[in-house]
């Protein structure tokens, strides 16, 4: 295994011409260098140098090896740099995860505007649903999670976390085009008790929300079809499958659904930026942070 160092002494003799004058530039004593490029052939298991009175001269063997060494120096130096880099911040990538509309809504914009403001940076997006992401940041498999505030999320106060919130929107219902309440301009959740229901799957943190909602209008809502997937949810409602309720952010455009705002207090989806609390610091987590907050202010 040849020593980069050793290439180092061995660059500098070809450049300097003599023992002292390497190990002046190289801030080593003349034995010390001697020593180095003695052990260096050693490793390579050729004569590199001969001398000539007081001086010494670089051998035919010792040429060739000095051609790979400027490519291999040159390398090394790049490495360094990018380690360099990378400590101080400037450099490296983001692993983060979120559910389908943030990523829409949320990472594709941030994305774009990190490329010019912080053009070291690699954002690897993942896609998870709202209650997922928090348990693959906290399994260490991403940097930062955007997920959904839901009763089986960690508590404010997990010393494990650092969170953000971003945005809150309402869910509003989604009913086919000739359901008999098409023509009001607010529906209340009790008109749609005896409609079959669109749902998203069981686990789904929205599930959770438009549930506890039904239950606090005074009914259990008569769920037929599932999809967490919001178009497939419009495409079912148009169709006449069922009523829905949906985060607005979510709906999909444009749609053959009627969308009606519910009256207040409606229901809210909230939506926050999660880190771990031992890499909230870090200059690239910040940095992402700081461009989805911005975005998520504009929602």
């Amino acid at each position: 295994m040849i020593e980069v160092r050793r290439l180092r002494v061995l660059r500098a003799l070809a450049d300097h011409g003599t023992v002292t004058a390497a190990a002046e530039v190289l801030h080593l004593t003349p034995s010390a260098v001697s020593q180095q490029l003695a052990a260096l052939e050693s490793e390579v298991g050729q004569e590199l140098l001969e001398r000539r009175g007081r001086r010494v001269a670089i051998t035919s063997a010792g040429r060739l090896l000095l051609t790979h060494a400027d490519t291999i120096l040159g390398e090394v130096e790049r490495a360094e740099d990018a380690l360099r880099l990378f400590a101080d911040g400037s450099t490296g990538e983001v692993r983060i995860t979120a559910f389908a509309t943030a990523i829409s809504l949320l990472v594709a914009p941030a994305l774009a505007r990190l490329r010019d403001t912080s053009p070291g940076l690699t954002l690897v997006v993942r896609d998870a649903e709202g209650h997922q992401g928090i348990t693959q940041l906290l399994d260490g498999d991403a940097d930062l999670a955007i997920a959904v505030e839901h009763r089986g999320s960690p508590r404010a106060d997990d010393q494990r976390l650092t969170r953000i919130p971003l945005y809150a929107e309402p869910f509003v219902a989604v009913i086919p085009p000739m359901h008999p309440a098409a023509g009001h301009a607010t529906i209340d959740l009790a008109m749609l008790a005896g409609d079959d229901w669109v749902m998203t799957a069981p686990g789904n943190p929205i599930r959770d929300v438009v549930l506890l909602a039904c239950e606090q209008a005074g009914f259990q809502p008569r769920i037929a079809h599932e999809s967490d997937d919001f178009r497939a949810v419009a495409a079912l409602v148009a169709a006449g499958a069922g009523v829905s309720l949906v985060p607005r952010l979510a709906v999909p455009a444009p749609t053959l659904a009627l969308i009606r705002p519910l009256p207040n207090p409606a229901p809210v989806r909230r939506v926050y930026a999660a880190v771990r609390r031992s890499r909230a610091d870090h200059p690239l987590i910040t940095a992402t942070l700081d461009v989805l907050t911005e975005v998520a202010e504009k929602l």
